[in-house]
């Protein structure tokens, strides 16, 4: 187990205690109430409840366990294969699903469902945690993925991404009328300098991130468009695109509250992956169709106009 000792300052006054934790530790609050619940967590040496008010000088000493201590096991979680062989996997990840094991999210997710598929057969780059895992896709992003089943393959993909020569290309449903055919944002992207769950664009301390969009159908009040990155920040679309006043629909991070779309979560879906096999150098294209809620939310952007 390990142990984080958390001193609360002035900004963090008035949170409730769950909701503090899910901001300092990036941790769900699922999680977060359930190491206060099972006297993993207390403040000032006592144990308290969720919904405790923080105050500033307060110390909270939680115990948790770490993501290297977890190790995922197979689970037999259907999944949607677009392509396999030998070395590569791909896959049209599902909306909802994690990628792999953290804290809060030890099983249930693409990791656990590959090790089944693949009869455990993953890179073992990253670990008992990452096995595979090359690149990944929010929670509530759906689309296409790779990953590698043997090391070799691993590092082949892996130098491609850093490259920028394997091209992702995504489909978002935005709001507001974007005037423009096609567009870029070159903003850089670094961790929100208040709420530390959230990424922000900041040019102090941010990383260089590049976004390319164009419009794929107006819908008055919404723009369906697609975009392709140079880069890969965290949340790199949902940021910029809220950067530029035009937030994706239904991001519970970065866009608007009161969305009525039938889809949960972003209305984001990673369309194409474009690649070199890293064993055999074949070029090769994969799509993964929109899924039933992401089509439903354009139907519903129609309707509005």
């Amino acid at each position: 187990m390990n142990k984080k000792m958390i001193t609360v300052m002035q900004d963090g006054i008035g949170n409730r205690l769950d909701i503090y934790l899910v901001k300092e530790m990036e941790i769900s609050r699922n999680f977060a109430q359930r190491l206060i619940e099972g006297d993993n967590c207390t403040v000032n040496g006592k144990k308290t409840k969720a919904n405790y008010r923080v105050a500033e000088g307060d110390i909270i000493a939680v115990q948790y366990q770490l993501q290297e201590e977890l190790n995922a096991q197979p689970q037999d979680i259907p999944i949607d294969v677009l392509y396999e062989d030998d070395d590569i996997i791909v896959v049209n990840k599902a909306r909802g699903m994690v990628v792999h094991p953290a804290a809060g999210n030890p099983d249930g997710t693409l990791v656990n469902a590959l090790l089944f598929h693949c009869k455990g057969t993953l890179s073992g780059i990253n670990g008992v945690v990452r096995p595979g895992i090359v690149h990944r896709l929010d929670k509530d992003t759906s689309g296409v993925m790779v990953a590698a089943k043997t090391d070799e393959a691993h590092r082949g993909l892996a130098a491609q991404i850093k490259a920028h020569t394997a091209r992702r290309t995504y489909w978002a449903l935005v709001h507001g009328n974007i005037v423009e055919e096609r567009g870029i944002v070159d903003a850089p992207i670094g961790r929100h300098p208040k709420d530390r769950i959230k990424m922000a664009v900041t040019f102090k301390t941010g990383r260089k991130a590049v976004t390319h969009f164009k419009v794929l159908k107006r819908y008055g009040e919404y723009t369906w468009i697609e975009c392709k990155l140079e880069t890969g920040r965290t949340h790199q679309i949902r940021v910029h695109m809220a950067y530029i006043g035009h937030p994706v629909v239904n991001d519970p991070l970065y866009g608007y509250k009161k969305d009525a779309f039938p889809i949960c979560g972003q209305a984001l879906h990673s369309h194409c992956l474009d690649l070199v096999h890293p064993v055999t150098k074949e070029s090769m294209h994969f799509e993964a169709p929109a899924p039933a809620d992401f089509l439903a939310c354009l139907k519903r952007a129609e309707e509005r106009v």
